[in-house]
């Protein structure tokens, strides 16, 4: 019963979260908080460069604190795809309701799904704000907050990392398996770096996320062996991962989201730009405008401007951009990097995912646990047998993300209270 508590308060977060989408800004944080120093300070992956108290839009004072949190801001250092040192911000946030579990107050490092590429769409500042509005068509909901809180309401500390290139300086780099992943470790080494919290330095962690945070959560959580053993991870949860990025570029292609195929390219060209001058010979004007555009724009802005373009009007043999890419043998090298399965957890996932997910392909969270499974991983794969609802529109896509919140949330709180975990592998 205890694990299932989460239902009453999340509904009510819910409410707090539609309610807030018109309500004013909080107070603007400096923007000079996501400007990194000069030169980085020496340090290890997950070292605290800054922080700052971080005010919540959807915060009540209360005898313990803030309710239902209590925020700080952070920068920490992190790696990119290639090794090389990054400054990345994100988001802790301290829960005023107790942990009632087993053990120690624990912690979730939450991966976001897709906000956009533009600096304004970074989590931390949604956090704030409930909303990014800029004339005419430039859009941005936290809508990750409902989830955020849920786990909040259950006594869980969270952190919330911003990813590279989302809010500091630089192209975020969209859907990057290495990247990604190295920006959610890192986060939990930061967070429990933070002075006076309620989590211990080396207490238990979860790692969660949906869609591209599906993704992120699942390359964590099989890059954690080896890039930050010394966690405490007791489970994972992965929706709808795109653990094949080369076949949900395929099939993003013509939906309201084909602008997303704008921030896979320039995330690739930022991490990779010996694969410029390739793209450059490629595309026509009209794909040199959407590539520039989808730079700076959050996903709805991205979604009004491109939804249900064909790629194959950005390029000039008419090509559909994922044929393009896939007579790039660079190209095609770069996307095989991206593709999430080749390694093994040592702690157990939750993957969920709709069937008539219109977005990304469903055979891939399907086949990302037939590999954990072949490589002994304890895996619950779960499936949405929601019937296609006006496809390309992503309603397939997003809803087996709320409809699936009972046994995500129940699956996260069961790992902390050492359940064992299920497996139908």
């Amino acid at each position: 019963m205890k694990s299932r508590a989460w239902w009453a308060a999340g509904v009510s977060v819910a409410a707090l979260v539609m309610g807030a989408v018109t309500a004013p800004a909080a107070m603007a944080d400096p923007a000079d908080f996501y400007t990194p120093p000069s030169e980085l300070p020496a340090g290890a992956n997950g070292d605290l460069i800054k922080s700052e108290p971080s005010p919540l839009l959807l915060s009540v004072p209360g005898s313990n604190g803030a309710w239902p949190a209590t925020a700080t801001k952070i920068m920490y250092r992190s790696e990119d795809a290639k090794g090389a040192p990054v400054a990345v911000t994100g988001t802790y946030l301290e829960p005023s309701n107790p942990w009632t579990g087993q053990g120690a107050r624990p912690l979730v490092a939450a991966a976001v799904g897709t906000h956009g590429q533009g600096d304004q769409c970074a989590p931390s500042k949604l956090f704030n704000t409930g909303i990014e509005y800029q004339f005419p068509t430039d859009v941005m909901v936290g809508y990750e907050s409902i989830w955020v809180n849920t786990l909040l309401l259950n006594g869980i500390a969270v952190v919330v990392t911003d990813y590279e290139g989302l809010g500091t300086p630089g192209d975020h780099t969209y859907v990057n398996r290495e990247a990604e992943a190295h920006a959610v470790l890192d986060s939990v080494r930061a967070a429990q770096q933070l002075p006076n919290t309620g989590i211990p330095a080396d207490g238990p962690v979860g790692l969660w996320g949906y869609s591209q945070g599906g993704g992120a959560a699942a390359a964590a959580t099989e890059l954690k062996p080896s890039y930050a053993p010394e966690l405490d991870l007791k489970g994972t949860y992965a929706g709808a991962p795109p653990a094949d990025l080369a076949a949900t570029l395929q099939q993003v292609d013509g939906t309201f989201l084909t602008g997303v195929i704008g921030y896979a390219l320039n995330g690739i060209l930022a991490q990779y730009p010996e694969v410029q001058p390739l793209l450059d010979a490629e595309i026509n004007d009209r794909g040199r405008q959407m590539l520039a555009a989808t730079k700076n724009q959050c996903v709805a802005e991205s979604g009004l401007q491109f939804g249900f373009q064909q790629s194959s009007s950005f390029t000039n043999s008419g090509e559909s951009l994922s044929a393009v890419l896939a007579r790039l043998p660079m190209a095609q090298a770069i996307l095989d990097e991206q593709k999430i399965g080749k390694l093994t957890p040592e702690s157990p996932v939750l993957i969920q995912h709709g069937r008539s997910d219109d977005i990304v392909p469903f055979g891939q969270g399907q086949q990302l646990a037939r590999d954990w499974c072949g490589k002994g991983a304890a895996v619950q794969f779960s499936v949405n047998e929601l019937p296609p609802i006006i496809p390309g529109m992503a309603i397939n896509h997003a809803t087996p993300y709320l409809v699936g919140t009972p046994e995500s949330v129940g699956y996260m709180i069961d790992r902390f209270n050492n359940v064992p975990a299920p497996s139908n592998c």
